[in-house]
């Protein structure tokens, strides 16, 4: 029988003691893990590993995370976890905005990252195994299987959080879900943090769907949710 890895994990960090320690959990787990000292090299080996997940410090010397990140996003739809001294809602949600899926506040327990790893990775591997037919509209398909959105033809750049959510809202197009529908459909019982985030989220994916079709394809019902309004064909 061949046992395999669950996933690759790139950790880009520049203090060698969180390096270590965060590697030793992993490890544990069973993932094949990699670490960076800095920005610039991460992009390199990012490209050349290919990892399925990214820890990415926001502050590092040189080419800091939000850089790193945006380069990142440039080249591929790669899990981002984001580590961040700062506290400030202003900063996590600019995390958010660049391409991060999740974000974790230093300090923080090893433990809980590594959860936030192992609940980021289930999500890919539930959609592929529950939904396996194309999702068709007036403006776009979206075929779950390969997480690809194409309108008018034309392929849509989501990033994997962002494809995760217009999934969940296309499923349930014209029904009206609250944030908390949300999360329970994108992370299940595996969410960390505030509401908020859905609001982050769903304000990308709109912006997108309205630069691509000029048109709202996901409205606001103000108290209660948000609401995928394009027709099925």
């Amino acid at each position: 029988m061949i046992i395999t890895a669950p996933g690759t994990i790139l950790i880009v960090d520049d203090e060698a003691s969180i390096r270590h320690v965060v590697r030793a959990y992993l490890e544990h787990e069973g993932f094949r893990v990699v670490c960076i000292d800095n920005g610039q090299e991460a992009v390199t080996i990012a490209k050349e590993l290919q990892p399925d997940l990214v820890i990415l410090d926001l502050m590092l010397p040189g080419m800091d995370g939000m850089e790193v990140a945006a380069r990142l996003r440039q080249e591929s739809q790669v899990y981002i976890l984001m580590l961040t001294a700062r506290s400030e809602e202003a900063d996590r949600v600019a995390g958010l905005r660049i391409g991060a899926d999740d974000y974790l506040t230093k300090p923080f327990s090893p433990r809980e990252l590594v959860a936030r790893v192992q609940a980021i990775l289930r999500r890919q591997r539930d959609i592929r195994t529950t939904v396996d037919s194309t999702l068709r509209f007036q403006h776009m398909q979206i075929n779950p299987e390969s997480r690809e959105v194409h309108i008018n033809g034309q392929p849509l750049e989501l990033t994997t959080t962002e494809f995760d959510v217009l999934l969940a809202l296309a499923q349930h197009a014209n029904r009206v879900l609250s944030r908390e529908q949300i999360i329970d459909l994108v992370w299940s019982d595996n969410f960390y943090g505030t509401d908020r985030v859905v609001d982050v989220y769903v304000g990308q994916v709109r912006r997108k769907l309205e630069s691509a079709t000029g048109e709202t394809l996901i409205r606001t019902v103000r108290g209660v949710g948000y609401k995928f309004v394009d027709i099925p064909s």
